[in-house]
């Protein structure tokens, strides 16, 4: 965005490495919108909170600033409850814009404050997008609502606080002051708009008292901010005379911090009365001088104002790579908490099906009440003499079997029926309760468990399981039948038996997976065994064992999908949570991108001209210019006259400026 009034600034940067490296930021932005950590794994919530942070920091200030690098210095004054953030603010520009509180929290609303040539870069969404914007002349009563961002409020953030924008001439052209709430405030959202808000800033004005430095609060986020290499100053508000310790031990956090650049100023307690009291609530000229003069040093000077744009807005990119591989090392986690867990639903339903597989191949469903049926049906008479004859006497007596006996065979397929719902729902159940003890066990796990009853199969599995039941069996009718048609020999015995044929072919499933012979199978006193001797005497060795085989197949594949079912109770709480792909590869690809282009960005930079400062436009704050270093913070040479020697080495803008208008006086 270019303001027509707004005179040119020397272009520090490349314009081709600058789109790349907007680009690559966009794309991570777009990937850690899609990032993923429901999962209650070792460190997630601190990286949600990164998460959070580090996309609200692309939305309010890195893309932004990016997008319009000639935009003013946004210098965010933030810190502790009652620390005289709102007062420091007034008494710099001389005039009422924001309204300090006697109750606490104490701000509540932003209050930015621009130059009247800088509205437009605050009135649309060049920084903060999704905070609402609210104008007023000057005065906090005197407000109204300006036009929407273009950005939507997410769902849930009606109500929330806008930024007031305040005009004001005594603000140097290309700076901003962005009064903040309170980072220690009781209410919630004021202190998390406050950290949003020092997130968007160019600078960090942070104002502390002699009381309240060391607190705890504060030097977090400014530990953060040393992390991010953020450019901070710090103003030390009411310090009475003669405890310049204080000052210095507030110095010594600084190193220890990593903070050891950082400015201090140092204000002196506001007397009741006499030149140090507040006038209309504004401190005195000479206490804010030294701040007012060193922040109009850099409204009025585009080149320092580069520097310190240039230095935070590295140092957040450098910070942001560095979230971002944290965030997707933390998203990697996610993926191996999300496999550990369906393993433990695979392994727990696999065993089942093998429980399953086991019980109806073994024999043990071929007692109780299926070997009472059984023996029913067959009888101890002719047809067991049959038997013991040899095969052809059984092919003699088996049209004479089936057509006397069949009504029998649904008593034995009913007990067989119920015998296997009963072994099904049993490994069912094991499995449901030792899953859900793994899970249980496990902190990514237990977090899913809350509210769902998964440690019982549900009553409606019996039901479905009898389902399944009874279509195997119509699958072992069907094999009969449609391998009686197929053998011209044995189709009329089969049209006569079908049932009984069926019930001998899942006899022999319960005994053996192949159809095996002889001992093998002599269980349940020789069941198997004449279930096997009447089907070869129908359709032959051969058919039967390949029967038997697709029968204990089809059996498996419905038991299967029974078990899968149930596994599904689990895997869809992780299905939807969507933590089998997290998008951690596309996050460090993006990361890794994003650095490349960093670093050659910051390669194809160019120097300034020299001396090339754009003419002066805008004001300056109250005080500026009249700043001279006094022996005390309250001492009587604050209010003298300036020391040109020690004002020019407090910066070249401001020695500059005075050696200008000394040539012009001069030449004149």
């Amino acid at each position: 965005m270019t303001d027509p009034d707004t005179p040119p600034v020397p272009d520090l940067r490349d314009e081709a490495a600058a789109r790349e490296l907007v680009d690559a930021l966009e794309t991570l932005r777009a990937r850690l919108g899609a990032l993923r950590l429901p999962l209650e794994t070792p460190g997630v919530g601190a990286a949600r909170a990164d998460l959070h942070q580090a996309t609200d920091q692309l939305d309010d200030y890195l893309l932004p600033r990016l997008r319009a690098e000639r935009a003013p210095l946004l210098v965010v004054v933030g810190g502790s409850t009652g620390a005289g953030k709102s007062t420091l603010v007034n008494s710099l520009l001389g005039e009422p814009v924001s309204a300090p509180g006697v109750l606490r929290p104490t701000t509540r609303a932003p209050v930015l404050v621009h130059h009247p040539l800088d509205a437009r870069w605050f009135t649309t969404d060049r920084v903060l997008p999704g905070l609402a914007r609210v104008t007023s002349a000057g005065h906090p009563s005197d407000a109204r609502p300006t036009e929407p961002s273009p950005r939507t409020d997410p769902p849930g953030a009606e109500g929330s606080a806008a930024l007031r924008l305040v005009a004001s001439e005594a603000l140097p052209q290309g700076l901003a002051l962005l009064d903040a709430p309170d980072i220690d405030s009781v209410e919630t959202a004021n202190r998390e708009l406050s950290a949003q808000l020092l997130g968007a800033a160019d600078l960090w004005l942070f104002v502390t008292t002699a009381a309240r430095y060391a607190d705890a609060v504060p030097w977090d986020l400014l530990a953060q901010a040393a992390r991010r290499r953020a450019q901070v100053a710090i103003v030390l508000d009411r310090v009475d005379p003669g405890a310049e310790v204080v000052a210095d031990d507030l110095r010594r956090m600084t190193e220890e911090h990593g903070l050891g650049d950082a400015r201090v100023f140092v204000l002196g307690e506001a007397a009741e009365q006499g030149p140090g009291a507040l006038v209309d609530g504004l401190l005195p000229e000479a206490e804010v001088a030294e701040v007012a003069t060193w922040l109009s040093g850099l409204g009025g000077d585009p080149e320092a104002r580069a520097r310190v744009i240039a230095a935070t807005r590295d140092g957040v990119v450098d910070d942001l790579v560095r979230r971002a591989v944290a965030l997707a090392e933390t998203a990697d986690g996610q993926e191996v908490a999300d496999a550990r867990l369906r393993d433990a639903v695979r392994r727990y339903h696999a065993e089942a099906l093998e429980q399953v597989e086991t019980a109806t191949s073994d024999g043990a469903l071929l007692r109780g009440e299926v070997l009472a049926r059984w023996q029913d049906f067959v009888g101890t008479g002719e047809f067991f003499r049959s038997v013991e004859a040899g095969v052809g006497r059984v092919r003699d007596a088996v049209a004479r079997f089936f057509r006397g006996r069949p009504k029998e065979a649904p008593q034995v397929e009913q007990a067989i029926a119920h015998g296997l719902e009963s072994v099904i729902l049993d490994a069912a159940e094991q499995a449901a309760e030792r899953t859900f003890a793994a899970w249980r066990g496990d902190g990514a796990g237990a977090a899913l468990l809350d509210g769902l009853d998964l440690a019982r199969v549900p009553a409606a599995l019996r039901t479905e399981v009898a389902e399944q039941i009874r279509g195997w069996q119509d699958d072992v009718l069907s094999l009969v039948r449609e391998q009686g048609e197929s053998r011209r020999g044995t189709a009329r015995a089969v049209s006569f038996g079908v049932n009984a044929l069926g019930v001998s072919l899942m006899v022999i499933v319960f005994a053996s997976t192949a159809g095996l012979t002889g001992a093998e199978i002599g269980i349940a006193g020789g069941t198997a065994i004449v279930a096997q001797k009447l089907l070869e005497a129908v359709f032959g060795d051969e058919a039967v064992r390949q029967l038997a085989a697709q029968a204990k197949e089809r059996l498996n594949g419905r038991v299967d999908a029974v078990l899968r079912g149930q596994a599904a109770r689990y895997t869809a709480q992780l299905d939807a949570l969507g933590t089998r792909e997290t998008g951690a590869g596309g996050v460090r690809d993006a990361a890794h991108r994003v650095a490349a282009a960093a670093r050659a960005e910051r390669a194809a930079r160019v120097a300034p001209p020299e001396g090339a400062t754009r003419p002066w436009s805008g004001g300056l704050l109250r005080g500026a210019g009249s700043f001279r270093p006094p022996e005390t913070p309250a001492g009587p040479e604050a209010t003298a006259a300036p020391d040109e020697e020690a004002t020019a080495r407090r910066g070249g803008w401001w020695s500059r400026r005075r050696s200008r208008g000394r040539r012009e006086e001069g030449e004149q």
